[in-house]
């Protein structure tokens, strides 16, 4: 079941002790795994290390990109929550390939959304964030050190100060529509990383979402017998081309 802490009514305070209490169902047993933990077969060669490292931040697009980041770890068992994010729902995360089972939910942490960062960063392996606000760099500096002892991977929704990555999107292009008909099926988008760990930028195409709403690859078209090769045409809004209609 998926974990909601606090409601719109409640204070910030509220929502903070909801987040203590939850602390104790939460926390996993052992010691710290260091281990990275898993992304997409389509990322792996696009981060350091070809996965995300334990106590590390990462800062990513909000969206399907930091959905399907979340995504792999909570496959694999792993506590996910996430801080700030009012548009995400259980069956957006479900379709997503998260497990809702191990998934808690603060969508409006208020003033309090750091704070709160810094408590479920103790327990969960994954949290994933959206900046209420400008963080200072001493709290970043503090934080980084929590998720440095606990081997939290630590998810931001916008930029964050010395992150181990930063991954965006851009270039959008849609599938799936025939001449003013039919269904968009996949959305392809060129993914950007930086790292401090990389000489420059790393791009890669992917699928997001796919067929299945997941991240992948993107397939390779088979060539035809002279050579040639069809890709699927992109949506155009450019004049003299054929409008979308909407069909039931």
């Amino acid at each position: 079941m998926t974990i909601a802490v606090g409601t719109p009514t409640q204070g910030p305070d509220a929502r903070l002790e909801g987040v203590r209490r939850v602390q104790g169902d939460v926390r996993w047993a052992g010691t710290r795994d260091d281990r990275l933990l898993p992304i997409p077969p389509a990322l792996a060669g696009s981060l350091p290390g070809g996965g995300l490292a334990p106590g590390s931040a990462y800062s990513v697009t909000p969206g399907a990109l930091l959905l399907a980041l979340l995504a792999e770890p909570s496959r694999e068992g792993s506590w996910c929550g996430v801080i700030g994010m009012p548009e995400l729902g259980a069956e957006a995360a479900e379709q997503a390939g998260l497990n809702l089972g191990r998934l808690a939910l603060v969508p409006r942490p208020g003033e309090r959304w750091f704070a709160i960062a810094a408590a479920m960063a103790e327990v969960m392996p994954v949290v994933a964030v959206r900046p209420g606000s400008r963080v200072r760099d001493g709290d970043a500096a503090r934080l980084a050190a929590r998720l440095r002892s606990s081997g939290t991977v630590l998810l931001v929704a916008g930029p964050w100060p010395r992150v181990e990555a930063t991954l965006g999107t851009s270039a959008p292009r849609w599938s799936g529509i025939g001449s003013g008909h039919g269904y968009l099926r996949v959305r392809e988008v060129l993914v950007t990383v930086t790292s401090k760990r990389f000489p420059a930028p790393r791009q890669i195409r992917l699928s997001l979402p796919d067929d299945t709403g997941r991240l992948s690859a993107m397939p390779v078209p088979a060539p035809h017998g002279d050579g040639t090769v069809t890709t699927a045409a992109p949506i155009r809004h450019e004049s003299g081309e054929v409008p979308l209609r909407v069909v039931s």
